[in-house]
């Protein structure tokens, strides 16, 4: 008798549990990887969720805080996100599976969303340090952001085009760059390399607390880095406190990029909601004044997903 009615208990639960699978199935997460704190990423990320949430409000929306562009690549190959923040070379290596940047196996679930604000590789040497050129960077102490991610990945190259490796400078301090400007703060770094969009907080909060020189990056460094992600630029003169005049530099794309697991109807929704809602991203940072659509398609190496498609195509932008 008892194992009749468990018998019938459990088939009860069983049949209520299948009824409920289609419901559970249905709710959407939307994960949003960003970057460290004190970076462009985060704010953008969190920026993102806020827009996301208005377009889809039956959907959990987060943000994750990561070591950026190479991990937040490899979890969205592993399904551990929806969307992520990304630099163009970062996105070519994990394409192409080079494991010296990270990616072990080529990351082929890897899906474009939209290309926005180029990343600016800014050297931020402390006056009394006496750096003004790359050369002047032999046996100093440098910050390149954390180990693999696409500021450490830019640092490697920049320091390649210069004719120069990790083992000419002084000491190399693998840090986010608020740790790396709380470093310089106390006199225990000489220069940190960070790559962002202009106006990043770190380097303003330096700026205000000591003399700094924006070291130059010479055309010739970057033809010689051997890499069409890299592309000349400027940073403005009064970007920064102290910095008086323009200084010529690199800037590398930043990707939105999702996986080929995210439904299409998802995707379609973050696509278009980020497009009608810019003015969200320029209030999180002023990197977002820079995002345009006429570079939303531009120099992606991944293919495009079926759910941003279907936006581009409705805009115009894919016939």
């Amino acid at each position: 008798m008892i194992n009749r009615l468990l018998g019938h208990f459990f088939a009860v639960a069983g049949i209520a549990l299948m009824a409920s699978a289609p419901v559970q199935a249905q709710q959407k997460f939307v994960n949003v990887l960003t970057g460290g704190t004190s970076g462009v990423y985060y704010p953008m990320g969190v920026a993102l969720t806020q827009i996301y949430g208005k377009a889809m409000p039956e959907a959990k929306i987060s943000a994750q805080a990561t070591k950026a562009s190479a991990e937040n690549l490899n979890l969205l190959q592993a399904g551990r996100g929806e969307i992520g923040f990304t630099l163009a070379d970062s996105l070519s290596d994990a394409w192409k599976g080079n494991e010296e940047a990270g990616f072990k196996t080529p990351l082929k679930k890897l899906r474009g969303v939209a290309g926005i604000y180029p990343n600016y590789i800014q050297i931020v040497a402390s006056a009394d340090s006496g750096i003004k050129t790359l050369a002047d960077l032999k046996g100093k102490r440098l910050a390149v952001g954390a180990p693999k991610s696409g500021t450490e990945l830019n640092a490697r190259a920049i320091l390649k085009g210069a004719g120069m490796t990790y083992k000419d400078l002084g000491k190399v301090e693998y840090l986010p760059f608020g740790e790396s400007v709380e470093l310089m703060k106390n006199r225990q770094l000489d220069a940190t390399l960070i790559s962002a969009g202009l106006g990043v907080a770190a380097v303003r909060d330096l700026s205000t607390s000591v003399k700094i020189v924006m070291v130059p990056v010479p055309a010739d460094v970057i033809a010689k880095v051997g890499d069409p992600a890299y592309q000349a630029a400027t940073v403005p003169a009064k970007t920064y406190e102290g910095q008086d005049t323009e200084v010529q530099t690199a800037a590398v794309q930043n990707f939105l990029v999702t996986h080929e697991g995210v439904p299409a109807d998802v995707v379609y929704a973050m696509t278009k909601s980020m497009w009608e809602n810019l003015d969200k991203l320029v209030a999180a940072h002023a990197a977002g004044k820079a995002i345009t659509k006429d570079n939303a398609l531009k120099g992606s190496p991944v293919p495009l997903h079926p759910g941003a498609e279907k936006y581009y195509r409705e805009i115009g932008l894919v016939k």
